[in-house]
């Protein structure tokens, strides 16, 4: 096979093929009667596997993919102990909210304050953070990938982003959950089968094979840098035991509390199913993070080897491997494989936007609204979300507004982040009540937003444990001046005995 001499009409013609091919594979699983449950569960089935492969698409964003290979080609292996969080993120998932979501059998993931706090406001501000944080996530997923693609096929960004988002937004409309479950498992199939390919052809391609790999991981400080520590006992200071167990409770926080993520808990109420579903996705997500982070290393080696006059910026630097070294062909797929992480973090955002505002805010807008009509109502949200995240990705890649809105974006992830700390005041307690659970939401977001601007030295690893452990204690002792909105329902805490 010829190397790559840049994006040809060969990677092109393979890309449009698959994007496509991932249009009609939507069309097929749309139905159009599909209302209610249906559309916003699934129909009930959708084996377990296609679920846990969807959440590792939706998690693994074109940010990622970008990035990680980057962060081992420019420095050392010390975030890739991030990836290892999800070592405690799925255990304690398992153990604690699982049970607790398949009993009650939830509609989204702010049903379940709903539920456990009697609080019908707890239950919309849950939802409308998600859905805030929601529209600037998807929004920065577009455009970042869009612009990096732009510059290697010499397109125009707009109509990459055009493209992506119409294609999201057709099967997110048409299909349901279920559309948007299939697709996430092809692109992740796609997203797989692409990267591990890259890793085999790059270590073929380097003097000295993966022995020269693992000499640069073990001899030049590109595992761990000569001063990066295992441990600090300030944990307020970054090191690798903060880095794994920050990022394992910040893990934690998006499968107990993002609905993109929780919206796959309901498809069933089968434990063994969602046990199997929780534990290959962990497994998919340490697999594929190595490999990236040994591509980045890899790269390093090669770079080092094989100089080249001008070399890309870090995050692009996979990308631009893939465009000059795979051979033609095989770059349209690994291209394909970044424009499919995108658009299955996209479809699924959409998807988890419309669901949460018809299942969670419009009941409260509109008295006794039917099925049928909820359903309408999230098709037309899907389409209006869509076409508002197109237009500000545009904004983004044709303005220069990004670092204020990277900052906008960054502010409402810290407040959703503090999301967590009210799920885990739910779960862990009896006492925490409605109005004690605001007041903790007030604080911690007030600590933590605080922590970000004014205390810099503290390490952002050390978030989510922060604001759980203020959750915890302010909703205490503040709910010990309020009486509850009604008798607690044991189903909702890690308490309640099952026969």
């Amino acid at each position: 096979m010829d190397k790559g001499t840049g994006f040809t009409k060969i990677d092109l013609i393979i890309l449009i093929v698959y994007l496509l091919a991932v249009l009609i594979i939507g069309m097929m699983f749309s139905k159009k009667d599909m209302k209610g449950k249906e559309f916003f569960k699934g129909d009930g089935s959708i084996p377990w596997w296609v679920t846990s492969v969807s959440i590792f698409a939706t998690l693994l964003s074109p940010i990622s993919f970008l990035s990680l290979a980057g962060n081992s080609y420019a420095g050392t292996w010390i975030l890739w102990f991030a990836q290892l969080g999800i070592l405690i993120a799925v255990p304690l998932t398992i153990k604690f909210f699982l049970p607790i979501y398949s009993r009650l059998d939830i509609d989204t993931a702010y049903h379940y304050l709903d539920i456990r706090f009697a609080s019908k406001g707890l239950r919309i501000l849950g939802a409308l953070m998600f859905i805030i944080y929601q529209i600037g996530r998807m929004s920065i997923i577009m455009y970042l990938p869009c612009v990096v693609l732009s510059s290697l096929m010499n397109i125009n960004v707009n109509i990459l982003i055009i493209i992506m988002g119409v294609i999201a937004i057709i099967y997110s409309y048409t299909g349901g959950l279920k559309s948007v479950l299939w697709t996430d498992f092809i692109q992740g199939a796609v997203l797989i089968i692409g990267v591990v390919f890259a890793l085999v052809y790059l270590i073929s391609g380097i003097d000295g094979g993966f022995g020269a790999i693992w000499t640069q991981l073990t001899q030049n400080h590109k595992f761990l840098g000569e001063n990066e520590v295992i441990f600090d006992p300030n944990i307020f200071k970054t090191s690798v035991f903060i880095i794994l167990v920050g990022a394992g409770f910040n893990t934690f926080a998006s499968y107990v509390s993002s609905q993109d993520i929780v919206q796959r808990f309901t498809t069933t109420t089968d434990r063994k199913k969602l046990n199997k579903m929780m534990l290959t996705n962990g497994a998919l997500s340490v697999f594929i993070a190595t490999v990236f982070y040994l591509i980045g290393t890899g790269l390093s080696v090669f770079y080092t080897q094989n100089p080249i006059p001008a070399i890309a910026k870090q995050d692009q630097i996979f990308a631009s491997y893939v465009s000059l070294e795979l051979p033609v062909g095989i770059t349209g797929i690994l291209l394909a494989a970044i424009y499919a992480a995108s658009q299955s973090t996209l479809s699924t955002g959409l998807n988890s936007v419309a669901t949460s505002w018809a299942l969670d805010v419009q009941p409260y807008l509109s008295k006794n609204i039917s099925e049928e009509k909820q359903t309408k109502l999230a098709q037309y949200i899907s389409l209006g979300i869509g076409i508002l995240t197109i237009g500000i990705s545009m904004l983004l890649a044709n303005g220069d507004i990004k670092s204020a809105y990277e900052t906008f974006n960054s502010f409402m992830g810290l407040v959703l982040g503090v999301l967590v700390g009210i799920f885990v005041l739910g779960a862990f307690t009896k006492k925490a009540n409605a109005k004690g659970t605001f007041i903790a939401f007030i604080v911690a977001a007030c600590v933590i937003i605080f922590i970000k601007y004014r205390v810099p030295s503290v390490t952002s690893w050390s978030y989510a444990i922060i604001s759980i452990t203020v959750s915890l204690v302010v909703g205490l002792i503040a709910s010990s001046f309020f009486k509850p909105n009604k008798p607690l329902d044991e189903r909702a805490t890690i308490y309640y005995k099952e026969d």
